[in-house]
């Protein structure tokens, strides 16, 4: 339980700097309203009218997000791969064999070929260009 006593310290400080913060702000803050500061801010210019249902965003914008979603996914899998990967030594430090074998290696290989025949695919059908 020792181990855990600094994580809950830090925990209680920072929610406690966080309940703070929230609370102490009406009152130290300047109140100066105006139609400007209560109307929606985008980027400092003028919001432009919106349709009753909502305006509608080009594919395209869906289409990114999807792909950047697809290839951060594939990659978080490399991760625990490369960390388990690490050869096995010795007292005098020679290598023995791979934590995981030639099977994992190819497997893994198989998976890489795998994302850039996917991203070779998504680069010619010019999935990428902004334009």
């Amino acid at each position: 339980m020792d181990l855990y006593v600094p994580i809950l310290v830090l925990a209680v400080l920072a929610g406690g700097f966080a309940i703070f913060s929230v609370a102490i702000a009406p009152f130290t803050g300047p109140k100066r309203w105006n139609r400007a500061k209560l109307d929606a801010y985008e980027c400092g210019i003028e919001p432009t009218p919106q349709p009753v249902g909502g305006g509608r965003f080009p594919l395209k914008y869906m289409i990114t997000a999807m792909l950047f979603i697809v290839f951060d996914i594939e990659i978080i899998f490399l991760y625990p791969w490369a960390v388990s990967f690490a050869p096995e030594t010795n007292d005098a430090g020679q290598v023995l064999s791979s934590g995981l074998g030639l099977f994992a290696l190819v497997e893994m290989l198989l998976f890489i070929v795998t994302v850039l025949v996917a991203y070779a695919y998504v680069w010619r059908r010019k999935g990428l260009d902004w334009d």
